[in-house]
């Protein structure tokens, strides 16, 4: 009695649904921070980090001003962030993340020891270290050409469902800031997310939901989430939403 279900609704359905509360939950910081990861965190960072001022616009932040520009929310580690820019100089990156491990993981990959300060920096990322709802309400109007959700924490608890980035509340915003045509790719490896992702996804009508697929697509960067993933059995689902042109 009591038991979650995957894919219910705070109040038993969808419509029931309050919408996600502006606030982070969990922790925003895991093992304490050596001496380097510190002064990544106080001197590298600002040199990438993304403003307020400047979500207005975005493309402005980079040099030189890209042909398009993308978002991936929750970069983990920074694998696929940093596979992304190599790959892609044309497009502006803003990888979101809140987690001060995972932002001196990139961060220690973009910088060699002792060139915190004058290390040469990828003209095509800039970083959000704030909630990316926050993010998406200050772009501008079909900003995004690209959207990435990667591993998100499923919150496999019901009463925890409004917390999922996936969020039919969340979808009108999405839709505002994505390009019509701009993919939105989504991944999870966790059985209740997937089903949620389904569920929300079959409601609406502003994303043309393609049917997911179980082998990573071949220009998808590989990302330690999903290694772990395949270590303990579990099987990945890839999704690539694209927005409409109407709706």
């Amino acid at each position: 009695m009591g038991e979650d279900r995957p894919g219910a609704g705070a109040a038993g359905s969808l419509r029931a649904l309050k919408p996600p509360p502006d606030r982070l939950y969990g922790r925003g910081r895991g093992h304490r921070l050596r001496p380097r990861q510190l002064r990544l965190l106080e001197v590298t960072l600002p040199r990438l980090a993304l403003t307020r001022e400047q979500a207005g616009d975005p493309l402005a932040a980079f040099t030189p001003r890209p042909a398009q520009l993308w978002l991936e929310v929750g970069f983990g580690s920074g694998e696929h962030a940093l596979a992304q820019i190599a790959a892609h100089p044309e497009a502006g990156l803003i990888a979101s993340e809140v987690f001060d491990n995972g932002i001196c993981s990139l961060l220690s990959h973009l910088v060699p020891e002792g060139g915190e300060a004058a290390a040469p920096l990828p003209g095509n990322l800039r970083l959000w270290t704030d909630d990316a709802r926050t993010l998406l309400r200050l772009l501008p109007d079909r900003s995004l050409d690209r959207l990435f959700l990667l591993f998100p924490d499923p919150w496999p608890k019901a009463r925890h469902a409004k917390r999922r980035f996936v969020h039919p509340a969340l979808l009108p915003l999405l839709a505002r800031v994505l390009k019509p045509g701009a993919e939105w790719r989504a991944a999870s490896d966790d059985p209740t997310y997937q089903a949620w992702v389904a569920e929300v996804m079959a409601a609406q009508t502003l994303f043309d939901a393609r049917p997911p697929v179980t082998g990573r697509p071949p220009d998808w960067p590989a990302t330690r989430y999903e290694a772990k993933a395949l270590r303990e059995g579990r099987t990945p689902r890839y999704w690539t939403f694209v927005r409409r042109c109407t709706g």
